[in-house]
């Protein structure tokens, strides 16, 4: 990866010259391109600690770096106050795209993760009705993390949390209103699963009895749509019924913190010392009544997660959560999880354009419906364009268009013109690679090596709105390529350059269009 070759430059240039790196190097890349493909103000950092003008500490690495790596830069410039820009040789970019070709599926491939096993918990919607748009956010953005980190070298376990326990208040509400004592709306689904599961409710005996037979059924229906509809598979779907309370880990884990001395009691409740593992106070986890609370289940839960050896865990949750989140960090903390605990909480997602989608007034709009409307690719794309801790608007009709107004489709049809291209000619690994010096191939080589490097990123910061504008960035230059050089021409030589070049161009969008589980057409 190049930003990881110039950061190894640069630190043996610190030593060379005598500037002990007491910092990580940060090698950014420039807005502006007058400023170079990478710069660094490590010169400013380390001003103070040597006593020295940064730009003086700028003006003798640079010296250092060229002396060390001829052929890397076609120039290396120190600019005011300190900064130190780099610019990257044609020959250097010439040069990677063979190992491009060579690399196929494997390329941008980086190995931050040495093996290490990550949990991602994500969707884990209440088993009490249909998934609607705002579980769709969840379901893109916890599959997407996985395959990034699958990329960055974590082995990756997708799990599916189902809050079926007999005793809780969702199934308890369902109960009712299955049994036609409860005041929940009854959707056109629900009065069809209940009709269905009909001889069988008749049976039964208590409100908790049929929420948890009619959510069993709902969570099958949900099982079904998110492996085979969404195309997303799930390592370990996780029943709080089944491997939580009839295991007995809540028991097991009030008792755990009763001899620990982490819990206490009061007004009748048992109450859990957070506040002295950096929560802002303590919380009730077994009521006055004897009945856990589900934070005592999470808790059981996490433990669970943790005894099974992950290095990383990550929970996505939705912005109702966003309460929980410290209470869950504290609790890692109680439980000396020496791992990484992180938790990511969505905002809200709404429609624009989407008056079809919810004509009766009062229901929900199911993830199912917009999937319908606009298609599983257009859906994925448009959920990930935004951090996830922002409010996303999806416009419905933006994402139904066909044409280059549609992001989506626009970088579609960057891959399907690249594979009419390569139809009509065979590109060769062995070319003349000097003769790539068009300003558009350079700009497209260059998109091409930031591909290990948004990997690397999205696995370490999870910012995955990275990926479609990546996409989108990579399709612009590839069309900007496309219209000012052409491909197939009477120089033989020039011909297979650009088809190499074109056929790069094709590992690398369809590797970012994996990521994102969106599919590479070969035809429009």
């Amino acid at each position: 990866m190049l930003r990881t070759e110039i950061r190894k430059l640069l630190e043996k240039a610190a030593i060379e010259a005598g500037f002990k790196v007491v910092s990580p190097v940060k090698i950014e890349r420039p807005e502006e391109e007058s400023h170079g493909d990478y710069s660094t103000n490590f010169a400013m950092q380390a001003a103070s600690n040597f006593k020295m003008a940064p730009k003086y500490i700028a003006d003798n690495l640079k010296g250092h770096i060229l002396n060390m790596s001829p052929g890397l830069f076609e120039k290396v410039e120190v600019v005011d106050p300190g900064f130190i820009n780099f610019f990257v040789s044609k020959k250097y970019l010439q040069g990677r795209i063979p190992g491009i070709i060579e690399d196929k599926d494997k390329y941008g491939r980086v190995e931050m993760g040495g093996g290490s096993k990550a949990n991602i918990e994500l969707i884990s919607a209440n088993p009490t009705g249909q998934l609607h748009i705002g579980n769709g956010r969840n379901a893109f953005s916890g599959d997407v993390l996985a395959n990034v980190l699958n990329k960055a070298g974590f082995k990756v376990t997708r799990e599916y949390f189902i809050n079926d326990a007999g005793n809780s208040k969702q199934i308890n509400e369902l109960g009712k209103t299955v049994l036609g004592k409860g005041e929940s709306y009854l959707t056109d689904y629900l009065r069809s699963k209940i009709e269905s599961l009909r001889p069988k409710l008749e049976k039964v005996k208590s409100e908790s009895e049929a929420g948890v037979l009619v959510a069993a059924s709902i969570q099958k229906d949900n099982q079904e749509f998110i492996e085979k509809k969404l195309g997303i598979k799930i390592d370990n779907w996780v029943s709080e019924e089944k491997a939580i309370y009839k295991k007995n880990k809540v028991e097991k884990m009030l008792k755990w913190l009763k001899e620990k001395q982490l819990v206490y009691q009061k007004e009748g409740a048992w109450w859990i010392k957070t506040s002295q593992f950096g929560d802002e106070k303590d919380w009730v986890v077994v009521r006055e009544t004897g009945q856990p609370t589900y934070l005592l289940s999470d808790i059981a839960y996490h433990k669970d997660k943790m005894d099974r050896g992950f290095d990383k865990i990550i929970d996505i949750w939705g912005a109702d959560h966003q309460g929980h989140v410290q209470k869950m960090k504290s609790v890692g903390r109680m439980l000396g999880y020496e791992g990484d605990l992180e938790i990511l909480v969505l905002q809200l997602v709404t429609l624009k354009g989407g008056e079809r989608l919810s004509k009766r007034k009062g229901e929900i709009v199911t993830l199912e419906k917009l999937v319908d409307e606009i298609g599983l690719d257009a859906a994925r794309f448009f959920y990930l364009q935004k951090s996830l801790d922002t409010h996303m608007d999806i416009d419905v009709s933006l994402a139904k268009e066909q044409s280059t107004k549609n992001p989506v489709f626009y970088a579609q049809y960057a891959h399907a013109r690249i594979c009419s291209i390569l139809e009509k000619a065979k590109a060769d690994k062995k070319f003349s690679q000097d003769l790539l010096n068009h300003p558009s191939e350079l700009k497209l080589m260059k998109e091409l090596l930031k591909f290990p490097e948004l990997v690397e990123d999205t696995a370490q910061d999870y910012q995955l709105q990275r990926l479609p504008a990546y996409t989108l960035e990579l399709s612009a230059a590839f069309h900007q390529f496309y219209h000012d050089c052409r491909v197939i021409s009477e120089n033989k030589k020039l011909t297979k350059a650009r088809l190499s070049l074109v056929l790069a161009a094709k590992i690398v969008l369809k590797n970012t269009l994996d990521l994102m589980g969106i599919s590479a057409p070969d035809k429009m």
